[in-house]
């Protein structure tokens, strides 16, 4: 039987780790829409022998309508959901804040950033389909991603359990930022935010179904929900485009260098917490760092809308390479393949 506080701990990471899913369900739907769209338009320009554009050279009225009440629906809906899921049943109380920057190694508040990062581009490049000027474009999609990752910050800040986090806060302003920075002054993104997850058989590599147990409870079950919660699977990238920034180089448009980071043997926000008579005092938790290659999916010239949005949707993840981990333990690691 696990402390009250353990059950606690599985439904505050829970919350933290949803703005995944939530970010995933306020903007797929958009985007998808204008994809189908522009599935239409491309079988009118492909008579012509005219290369698809997925913009439009002017405002779009009747786009962007629907883009908007699309994009507001989705929003609304999801935050609903997601205060339904996980804020009604706990106490709420006045807006105030909470301190968490050393929860969970950092890892938690760099995911913040890799989500503000491409939903701001998501909701960008929804925005230029509709014809909306470039910059116009980039800093309402970046207000678009800032303004769903405060969503949950803001919930937090009332509800009694938890509290409005600088830390988290200060990842998503990275996260929107780097991205509108970047197509400000590049006209693309050059450094990408990404992200992977390892799955960890906990029982397997802690020679106890215990370890197992108390992962079930703090980060749940499953392969998706273990994707979402998982802090000691997870590792968040800047993958950064070689050729953009040498151009003459000979190396192929899609080829991208990657540092990571994560961070293992975490059973706790601050600290372990187990309740087990099994010696646990040799699970020290550690920081992990990477060096790999990647693909920038948006490299790749395509013609057909659907597979373009199938790419721009999969580039969030970091592509499988061989892989170099230098860690706290004062390990060196290799990988001949790590996703």
């Amino acid at each position: 039987m696990y402390h009250i506080s353990n059950i606690v701990s599985y439904h505050k990471i829970s919350i933290t780790r949803s703005y995944r899913l939530y970010a995933c369900l306020s903007l797929l739907i958009l985007f998808s829409f204008g994809t189908q769209n522009d599935a239409v338009s491309q079988s009118i320009t492909e008579e012509n022998d005219i290369k698809v554009d997925f913009t439009t050279p002017k405002l779009n009225k009747k786009r962007l309508n629907w883009t908007l009440a699309i994009a507001g629906t989705s929003y609304v809906g999801a935050s609903t959901a997601l205060y339904n899921s996980w804020y009604k049943d706990y106490p709420r109380s006045s807006f105030h804040f909470h301190n968490d920057f050393k929860e969970w190694r950092g890892v938690d508040k760099i995911g913040h950033g890799f989500s503000a990062y491409f939903q701001s581009e998501w909701a960008y490049k929804g925005l230029r389909w509709t014809g909306l000027k470039e910059k116009n474009a980039i800093w309402l999609g970046a207000a678009a991603g800032l303004l769903s990752q405060t969503t949950i910050e803001v919930m937090d800040g009332f509800s009694a359990e938890w509290g409005f986090s600088v830390a988290d806060f200060s990842a998503n302003v990275v996260g929107a930022g780097g991205f509108a920075l970047q197509q400000s002054l590049w006209n693309e993104q050059r450094i990408r935010f990404k992200s992977s997850s390892t799955p960890i058989n906990y029982t397997e590599r802690y020679g106890s179904s215990y370890f197992e147990e108390r992962a079930h409870d703090i980060y749940g079950s499953g392969f998706a929900t273990r994707y979402l919660k998982d802090y000691n699977a997870q590792t968040n990238w800047l993958s950064l485009n070689i050729k953009s920034f040498f151009p003459k180089s000979p190396l192929p448009d899609w080829l991208n260098v990657a540092v990571g980071y994560g961070a293992e043997n975490m059973f706790g926000g601050f600290s372990n917490q187990f309740d087990t008579d099994i010696p646990t005092g040799e699970i020290k938790r550690y920081s992990q760092f990477y060096i790999s290659l990647d693909a920038d999916l948006s490299k790749i010239d395509t013609d057909s809308p659907i597979l373009r949005t199938l790419l721009d949707v999969v580039n969030v993840l970091k592509m499988p390479f061989s892989t170099l981990e230098i860690n706290t333990l004062g390990e060196v690691k290799f990988y001949a393949l790590r996703f």
